[in-house]
């Protein structure tokens, strides 16, 4: 009898004692001097019964940096569905004689806000996708080309949301979203680099444009053990400055850029692509386009390009955290206006019984040290998407998993959490976020959001104070 007691005893205390742990990691904050003047707030549901296990300033509002990108992500699947496709269109102008092939006209390659045209992510050789599109072209009698080609990216606005930092705009993660996207919006600058102290100097850049060389000036020294290198100036010129610090006695050290206009570098690689075929045109006429054009005459249809469906696209925007890819889909949700992408995404969730007042959003990826979220509206947002069966599974792949993937493959090693927790992680300067779901090791299923904002540490030592706490959820 006393025996069973003991057991009975213990199968009762047993939840309290995990919550005894878990508490005293938030214990451990309170006590650390780093976080003293830190903003932290999480937020612990049980998804099945919405029930809060745990909670700290769940309601205050914390800058979530790339955590945000759940919230975007997720109402793009609502709204568009997993297998929605982006349709490029090539269409040509003018008229065109079938006999000698001569196209009195133009090519025009219409974009849709599609961000995977020949991005590294989905191309998976070095073929180009418009030697395939000058293939279909000639195939389709045209010999010669009177007009322009031009790269044609009006369904977007030309902009960058107002409140991104001039250190982010020039690079590869402040990549501009474009109504006809290319190679991911970005060039890279290769360096070699000299001893420590020296300057680096600048060897070459790629992909070029043929009528618009890069003006670039480097302040860029030989110095440091990380990639400390950072390119300024105005995101749609191709006048760039590049400050900071590479490691010394590097070869090909690549800095990633943002390209100035990725719908021009698109129309010049259809130009080469069909040169190379034999197809005659004009290499001064090679053009993008910005601008609503009503008046450019009838169109014929040469070919329609279909992205992969929307549930990939996902996936690499979260497993990777990706801006470009985040941002184009903010856009498509506006109809190209990032204000109209932004209120798709509020009303979607508003409509789904959450309080919209808890999120602001001044982008859709997280970019922005504009934007603010509760931790309890993350967490449940994380329990409706759990529970809705359409959306549940492409999303939940789409997330980095613990001690496997992505930004989540060096949290948990070793613990119950590797392989049974996934989430989207967030970091940008004295932020650090983690929002995603755990199947406990006692069979819960648990949504959680964790934020970190102004903590006096590393990056590096606020993810590890995180990290504990991880791993105690996993053992709720």
């Amino acid at each position: 009898m006393v025996k069973h007691l003991h057991i009975f005893f213990y199968l009762f205390l047993f939840p309290f004692l995990i919550n005894a742990q878990l508490n005293q990691v938030v214990e451990d904050w309170k006590n650390d001097k780093e976080l003293k003047n830190a903003s932290i707030s999480f937020c612990v549901l049980d998804v099945n019964t919405s029930d809060v296990i745990l909670e700290q300033n769940s309601h205050q509002s914390i800058i979530p940096a790339s955590t945000l990108k759940v919230v975007t992500t997720s109402a793009a699947l609502g709204i568009l569905g997993e297998d929605f496709r982006y349709e490029t269109k090539i269409f040509y102008t003018g008229s065109l004689d079938k006999k000698t092939g001569v196209l009195d006209g133009n090519i025009i390659i219409f974009g849709s806000g599609d961000p995977t045209l020949q991005s590294e992510y989905f191309s998976k050789d070095s073929s180009l996708i418009t030697d395939k599109w000058a293939s279909i072209i000639k195939n389709k009698g045209i010999k010669e080309i009177k007009g322009n080609i031009i790269g044609d990216a009006n369904c977007f606005e030309r902009t960058i949301p107002d409140d991104w930092i001039w250190s982010d705009i020039n690079n590869y993660f402040g990549a501009t979203p474009c109504g006809l996207s290319f190679m991911d919006n970005k060039f890279k600058i290769l360096f070699t680099s000299n001893n420590s102290g020296e300057p680096a100097i600048i060897k070459s850049t790629t992909p070029i444009y043929l009528n618009n060389p890069y003006i670039i000036t480097s302040n860029v020294i030989s110095s440091g053990t990380e990639d400390e290198a950072f390119v300024y100036g105005n995101p749609f010129s191709f006048t760039k400055n590049v400050s900071g610090k590479i490691p010394p006695n590097k070869k090909n050290y690549e800095i990633e850029a943002s390209l100035p206009d990725p719908a021009l570098l698109c129309a010049e690689k259809l130009f080469l692509s069909l040169k190379k075929i034999g197809v005659i045109c004009n290499e001064n006429s090679i053009k993008s386009n910005f601008q609503k054009n009503n008046n450019i005459g009838s169109q014929q249809l040469i070919h329609s390009h279909l992205s992969p469906p929307l549930n990939k696209i996902i996936y690499f925007t979260n497993q990777h955290s990706n801006n470009l890819f985040c941002e184009s889909l903010l856009l498509t949700l506006g109809n190209g206006n990032i204000n109209n992408g932004i209120n798709a995404v509020k009303t979607y969730w508003q409509k789904r019984g959450l309080d919209i007042n808890e999120v602001y959003m001044a982008d859709g990826s997280g970019l922005s040290r504009a934007n603010t979220i509760t931790s309890s509206f993350q967490a449940k947002l994380l329990s409706k998407i759990f529970r809705d069966t359409s959306n549940c599974k492409p999303f939940i792949k789409s997330l980095p998993l613990a001690g496997k993937s992505g930004s989540m493959s060096n949290i948990g090693k070793g613990k119950y959490i590797e392989n049974n927790m996934c989430a989207k992680t967030g970091y940008i300067k004295r932020v650090r976020g983690y929002c995603g779901f755990v199947k406990s090791r006692t069979g819960k299923n648990i949504a959680f959001s964790v934020l970190f904002n102004n903590f006096n540490c590393s990056p590096l030592s606020a993810k590890l104070k995180i990290e504990k706490f991880l791993i105690e959820l996993g053992e709720l």
